[in-house]
């Protein structure tokens, strides 16, 4: 039933305002592996408008959404706007790029940009990303006297791909599951099987006492994780191949 209404959704999109959907994901908690029975579905899209939106002195409309309900949350962006956060390494594009739930794609543009990922990353930009989320979530969500259990998962799951960046190098996976091959400590995975089974028997409201073994964690990990990024130096790359990708796509 959800999945026929996402396509619904898609197809109204297509019609009302004349594009094309080049590739649309899931990138939420579904996609990363730990969803709760009422998580909603976050869709995310790539899309690309008639070839005279592009060759027009107008600015357009770059970032398409549709109102936000308790099961739905569906939103993309342009073909251009796609490539220049692709050049500027945009952590959640890169995790799209990845999903392992695809709802449609049209053309092979997912393969090239997949195919350019290791070069267009830069690791300074991306374990900012990730620790900022990590600290945003440890600060707001996880310091009172009950805290819900999926704030947990929102503070590990970046905090886990920083700290990827980090030590390994690279574009970190998105799947959570992923993430923790890098973890050998047997107290930590057993820590982790704990919260994952009182996850799965609960809601997206459901609250525990704060857990102390993941507050120290994730606190000496944003520390680790910042003096790591001290070391990474920014990187800067040039458009002629995301260019000649955008001329390819806008007109075929």
């Amino acid at each position: 039933m959800i999945q026929e209404s996402i396509q619904q959704h898609l197809d109204q999109l297509v019609h009302d305002h004349h594009i094309t959907l080049l590739y649309v994901c899931e990138s939420g908690s579904r996609a990363w592996g730990f969803a709760s029975e009422d998580s909603d579905y976050d869709v995310r899209f790539i899309y690309k408008q008639p070839y005279e939106t592009y060759v027009s002195i107008l600015d357009r409309k770059d970032v398409l959404e549709l109102p936000v309900n308790e099961v739905l949350d569906i939103s993309g962006w342009d073909l251009r706007k796609a490539l220049q956060l692709f050049l500027k390494s945009n952590a959640p594009l890169y995790e799209w790029l990845q999903s392992p739930i695809i709802y449609r794609q049209s053309t092979s543009l997912v393969e090239d940009l997949r195919s350019l990922m290791s070069k267009y990353f830069s690791e300074r930009a991306g374990l900012h990303h990730y620790i900022s989320m990590a600290n945003n979530t440890f600060e707001q969500h996880l310091q009172g006297e009950q805290v819900r259990i999926k704030k947990y998962y929102y503070a590990l799951r970046p905090l886990l791909a920083a700290l990827w960046i980090a030590d390994k190098g690279g574009v970190p996976p998105m799947e959570f599951g992923e993430l923790i091959t890098q973890i050998s400590d047997q107290t930590w995975l057993h820590e982790a099987a704990s919260l994952t089974a009182q996850k799965v028997a609960a809601n997206e409201k459901s609250t525990i006492a704060p857990i102390a073994f993941w507050q120290n964690w994730i606190r000496e990990t944003i520390h680790y994780c910042n003096e790591k990024s001290k070391s990474i130096p920014p990187k800067y790359n040039t458009a002629e191949e995301l260019d000649a990708l955008f001329r390819q796509y806008i007109t075929a």
